[in-house]
């Protein structure tokens, strides 16, 4: 019998830490705490194998808290044990992967990280139980827009509205999923899953939060005391909330009404879910060497000079944009030209992983994953509901779709440089491809 526990701990920053999300060197320090922010884990085993998913208020993980993570959990558990640890990608929380300018992260936060992830993970471990299992795929509307192919950002006044919707719907989310457990005729947790980036507060907002699906949780969780509510980040590369970039105290009052529409997509799911039958679980991870475009040294130390010479230009200020953003090319250009002398830029693989219990198969990436990756990953599965997670064990960046990558812009090209590392050759293709093979093995 499949046993499932769940846990919940605090991780919210002490106030003052600078918010992630946004650049370049905003300085974009938290004056309060509007939402605390939580680490979710749900642990379940089938007597021989043990799997913890962990969803975190975060707007990414490091390699280096994963790994720290997983050993202080192997340290105490001696049983096989999968973590795997999933941000929801709220921009109103502190800096844990380090992007540079683009929020400094907090030393001593982060030494105290993995040791709060892996105490949610053993609890959680400690909480497992027979339970009942219910899944519905609900409507969902109302929450984002495709910011790459769709229109650009609407008022406040538009937004708000219960009529809005996006131009092109279809290249959004417009269900969202919702698992729910239950044991002794309580809900001891639930699952919800949608994909949209959580940016309803942006550059110009100051306070702590989990953004529109952080703060739809825990409103979810103080309607059913007892449980634990993990949200899972679907597909949201080119996806943005529909109210974004604009001026903090517009942004908190478009905050409660998108977390509200979220909250009621999801209270539907709670009361229409059907029991499923979930009678063994498997998991699966693979480690994959996703190629990149062939950048030569040359080329890119005259790139680097044209970014050096913006600072050596009359009149140039920190208080433009243009230098500053400049500043973060100099800084890992640099980086990246040592290392291509160094060794030709040995490129990392990057960790996929796949965990299937019933009717749900959830394939993991470190990405954030365009619409069309998804759509094309669901086509090729052979589950009847498989969803695509983003930003999950460490940070490689945006995977953007093929017509994305062919027009180049801030995922396809900017955002690896601002990591130091080469463009993507063909994410798209080789995401898909490894995403089905990797689901071959559960």
């Amino acid at each position: 019998m499949i046993r499932f526990g769940f846990s919940k701990t605090d991780i919210t920053p002490r106030v003052g830490v600078e918010l992630s999300g946004f650049g370049p060197y905003w300085h974009r320090q938290s004056i309060a705490v509007r939402d605390r922010l939580s680490a979710k884990a749900m642990a379940l085993t089938n007597g021989k194998r043990t799997v913890v998913l962990l969803s975190l208020d975060l707007l990414l993980i490091s390699r280096e808290i994963t790994d720290k993570t997983r050993k202080l959990v192997a340290d105490k558990y001696s049983e096989p044990c999968d973590v795997i640890i999933h941000c929801t990608h709220t921009h109103s929380g502190p800096a844990v992967y380090g992007i540079e300018g683009w929020g400094e992260i907090d030393v001593p936060y982060c030494e105290l990280l993995p040791n709060r992830l892996a105490e949610a993970c053993l609890e959680a471990i400690q909480n497992m139980k027979e339970a009942t299992v219910s899944h519905a795929e609900v409507p969902c509307v109302g929450i984002g827009f495709n910011r790459e192919y769709d229109k650009v950002e609407q008022p406040i006044e538009t937004v708000i509205r219960d009529d809005w919707r996006p131009a092109k719907p279809e290249l959004t989310e417009t269900t969202c999923h919702v698992l729910k457990f239950e044991s002794d005729g309580k809900m001891i947790g639930f699952i919800s899953h949608f994909g949209c980036h959580p940016v309803v507060c942006c550059r110009q907002t100051r306070y702590i939060h989990g953004d529109y699906c952080g703060v739809a949780t825990n409103i979810l969780e103080s309607e059913n005391p007892g449980a634990v509510g993990l949200f899972l980040q679907g597909a949201l590369g080119d996806v943005d909330s529909c109210f974004v970039h604009k001026p903090e105290k517009e942004s908190l009052e478009a905050l409660d009404v998108i977390a509200a529409r979220y909250v009621k997509a999801v209270r539907e799911g709670l009361k229409q879910a059907k029991p499923v039958t979930i009678d063994k679980i498997s998991s699966a991870a693979s480690r994959v060497n996703f190629s990149r475009k062939n950048l030569d040294v040359e080329t890119l130390k005259k790139l680097l000079a044209e970014k050096e010479n913006l600072f050596a230009q009359k009149g140039a200020s920190d208080e433009d944009r243009n230098v500053r953003m400049s500043g973060v090319y100099v800084t890992n250009l640099r980086k990246l030209i040592a290392r291509m002398e160094k060794d030709g830029f040995k490129n990392d693989t990057a960790e996929l992983n796949a965990l299937h219990m019933g009717p749900i198969a959830i394939l993991t990436t470190p990405f954030e994953v365009f619409q069309a990756i998804k759509n094309d990953v669901r086509k090729q599965s052979k589950f009847k509901n498989t969803w695509v997670l983003s930003v999950t064990n460490e940070c490689k960046g945006y995977a953007p779709d093929d017509t994305t990558a062919k027009r180049g812009g801030y995922a396809a090209e900017q955002v690896p440089m601002m990591i130091g590392e080469p463009p993507y050759a063909d994410i798209h293709g080789e995401l898909v491809k490894a995403l089905i093979e990797l689901e071959k093995k559960l």
